[in-house]
């Protein structure tokens, strides 16, 4: 006696949806982070790249006693917080960038508005390890 068989064909989904959706999800999950991460990265250089930054960083590199306090070099120590708005020639900011040297730790306070030029409301350095505050607008 002879049997007839037929083989059914599976269609490509039934052969390949056990791995191709995990797959695909972690690959979203994956996408999403990096485009969270590229936004993020892109504002903070925004931040570093702008005129008021750079030249808050470089009095604070300037300032002698900030210098004593936490030592040579002063470079920043991780991602500054805040905001910088600029539209023309008027603007506003308010940054906490965190600083360091070969002695310790600090964060740069920066307040200022800009019109046509930046114009310091504030601009001192939180000494962590005496919780000294350094006024850089004091001369």
């Amino acid at each position: 006696m002879e049997e007839n068989y037929t083989e059914v064909k599976k269609n490509w989904w039934d052969r390949n949806w056990k791995w191709f959706v995990p797959t695909g999800c972690l690959s979203l999950i994956v996408l999403l982070g990096l485009f969270i991460a590229g936004i993020f990265f892109g504002v903070t250089s925004l931040m570093k790249d702008s005129d008021v930054y750079k030249d808050a960083m470089h009095q604070v590199t300037q300032n002698k006693v900030v210098v004593q306090q936490l030592g040579s070099p002063v470079e920043t120590d991780g991602m500054p917080s805040g905001s910088i708005n600029v539209s023309n020639n008027t603007g506003e900011c308010d940054l906490e960038i965190p600083i360091k040297g070969s002695k310790g730790t600090g964060i740069l306070f920066v307040t200022a508005h800009k019109k046509v030029k930046w114009t310091y409301d504030e601009l001192s350095v939180y000494i962590n390890a005496t919780e000294k505050e350094i006024n850089l607008l004091e001369k």
